[in-house]
């Protein structure tokens, strides 16, 4: 490794993130004598790319203390980690340091920062940062379609959407999942089946498996389980536990238990330790008053080790991140 300088040492270091070997792209990261802000956000980025979020803050912390400032991308890569694991304080605070280090801020990381805010809770801060990008992108609109429709605001999550086209911006797969979303949140069945049924002929987009996994939550929330079920055997491919798990939940909803049952079935397939097997069939049984069943379950759960997932709360303070069970 002689002989390298700081460029060929990131080379080395980004082409291993490319190919998807992140340890390996530390394991050199870790070796390089010096490294610049590109360095840094190199495997910032990388670490947010593949959903190491926390790996990705702790990288950022160690920047900050190394006396390395950062730029505008690696600010939009710490921002984007920061809505992956809802880490508001921290995203606040970078926000804050972009001002202080008078870095210019473009769609890109003006729409990171609305989608940071949208999906950490922070739906007021996230309007008012979209409202001030002169130039909206796709993302853009996504970012505030998406936040509008995750809180339960499903209407004005519809009438951004309208707003976007009359802006003259082309939806893409991510929108109309969001669009699909916001329908099931507010009940609008016949209006989701409008804008699943025309998306190949309006704006040429095939239905991929998160466009069906909104339809299915939004027949299920609407107790319309018969067609929920009707449009997971219609599938071009195969259903995963995401789809089955939002039929499951449905049959929780509405007390079904046939229906629960056989989509239980079918989860339990693919991920046999998964506790929403248990919890759900435990609450549909018991509310048809099939408590031997209940008794049953409680015990394959206690066999199976099936538990809950841990609730993790996230301690933040001053670029200092630890996760505590």
């Amino acid at each position: 490794m002689e002989g390298r300088n700081v460029v060929s040492w990131t080379t080395l270091v980004n082409g291993c993130i490319y190919n998807k070997k992140l340890d390996e792209a530390r394991f050199y990261f870790d070796k390089m004598p010096e490294k610049n802000v590109v360095s840094w956000t190199v495997m910032i980025s990388g670490y947010e790319r593949d959903g190491r979020f926390l790996d990705a803050l702790e990288m950022f912390v160690s920047m900050w203390n190394s006396g390395v400032g950062p730029n505008q991308f690696t600010c939009s890569s710490i921002v984007s980690a920061c809505a992956g694991c809802s880490c508001l304080f921290f995203g606040r605070q970078v926000h804050g340091n972009i001002f202080k280090f008078g870095l210019p801020i473009d769609v890109i990381l003006s729409s990171s920062l609305v989608d940071m805010y949208a999906k950490c809770g922070d739906i007021s801060s996230a309007v008012i940062i979209f409202e001030s990008i002169p130039v909206k992108n796709s993302a853009s609109w996504n970012s505030i379609i998406g936040g509008y429709a995750r809180h339960g605001f499903g209407i004005k999550a519809l009438e951004e959407f309208e707003r976007m086209k009359r802006h003259g911006v082309e939806p893409d797969e991510i929108t109309l999942v969001n669009v699909l979303s916001a329908c099931a949140h507010v009940g609008l069945v016949e209006e989701g089946e409008m804008h699943f049924e025309s998306m190949g002929r309006e704006y040429g987009i095939e239905a991929g498996k998160e466009h069906y996994t909104c339809m299915v939550d939004l027949f299920g929330r609407a107790g319309l389980l018969d067609k929920a079920e009707t449009l997971i055997r219609k599938m071009p491919f195969e259903p995963d536990v995401v789809v089955w798990g939002a039929l499951l939940g449905a049959c929780g909803l509405h007390s079904s238990l046939e229906l629960g049952i056989f989509a239980a079935e079918e989860l339990y397939k693919l991920q046999q330790d998964h506790p929403a097997v248990y919890s759900l069939l435990c609450k549909i049984h018991g509310n048809k008053g099939v408590w031997t069943s209940v008794t049953e379950l409680r015990k394959m759960m206690k066999d199976m080790k099936a538990r809950k997932q841990k609730a993790g709360s996230w301690i933040e303070s001053s670029f200092d991140i630890s996760q505590r069970a």
